[in-house]
């Protein structure tokens, strides 16, 4: 275990830890010496991934709860009793995720964007505003969003997903503003970051289309890395910024 680092010792919370996604970032912050808690909808694959994270790292401490995130008091639950557990609360990783999209924009559904509303945006908003004073008294506290270069320069077909993602890009940087004036002239103490990607991979896609290439694609264990990374930076450097795993637009 190379528990080196701002994270060890830190207790992360991960929204939508059952996806592929989800299950690198357990493994990583795990392997970093995070205490990780995890929460998904889906009971079955949350188990799964954290099962799979205690294995590969024996002696890390990684749970998983089931939470709806669509529901606000759920989730201020989750974390009240993720701080109240392990006495304190030093990130959350939102990777809750979902994709619409349409062959033009004239063909747009706005079914898609009531779904993507609540799964991009509702969620985001529930986490924020549940792990915010946790993150306040943590002396590293960081909230990390994962967010799509399409929200910077959408296309025509994707105007939902776009959308969705830039409201959810902007309600994080308000949420780094409020980082921001908390910690007056000394600087803020806890950072709200945006990883931008273009889209992301991860080895069962590969399997399934073994000639794609996957072009400018991120795989999912680089994603891991940096959003560990992001603790090893001063929160004045990330807090309000968007990092950018892909070539901007």
């Amino acid at each position: 275990m190379n528990a080196s680092g701002a994270t060890n010792g830190a207790v992360v919370a991960v929204a939508g830890a059952a996806g592929p996604a989800g299950r690198a970032v357990l493994l990583r912050l795990a392997e970093a010496g995070a205490t990780v808690v995890g929460a998904d909808a889906d009971a079955t694959r949350l188990a799964e991934a954290v099962d799979a994270a205690r294995y590969a790292h024996g002696g890390a401490t990684v749970t998983g709860d089931t939470v709806d995130l669509l529901d606000l008091a759920a989730t201020r639950a989750w974390a009240d009793k993720t701080e109240k557990e392990f006495g304190r609360i030093d990130g959350l990783v939102h990777l809750v995720g979902g994709w619409r999209g349409s062959a033009t924009f004239a063909e747009t559904d706005l079914a898609d964007w009531d779904l993507l509303e609540k799964l991009l945006i509702r969620t985001v908003q529930h986490t924020s505003l549940a792990f915010h004073d946790g993150l306040l008294r943590s002396d590293r506290g960081r909230f990390v969003l994962v967010s799509a270069a399409g929200a910077t320069k959408p296309t025509a077909g994707n105007a939902a997903y776009a959308a969705a993602k830039a409201a959810a890009e902007a309600w994080t940087l308000a949420l780094g503003d409020a980082f921001r004036k908390a910690g007056g002239e000394e600087g803020p103490r806890a950072a709200a970051a945006i990883l931008v990607i273009k889209a992301l991979v991860h080895d069962a896609m590969r399997a399934e289309r073994p000639n794609a290439k996957f072009a400018g694609f991120t795989d999912v264990t680089d994603l891991a890395e940096a959003i560990a990374g992001v603790w090893d930076r001063p929160a004045r450097e990330v807090n309000g910024n968007r990092l950018w795993l892909t070539p901007e637009p």
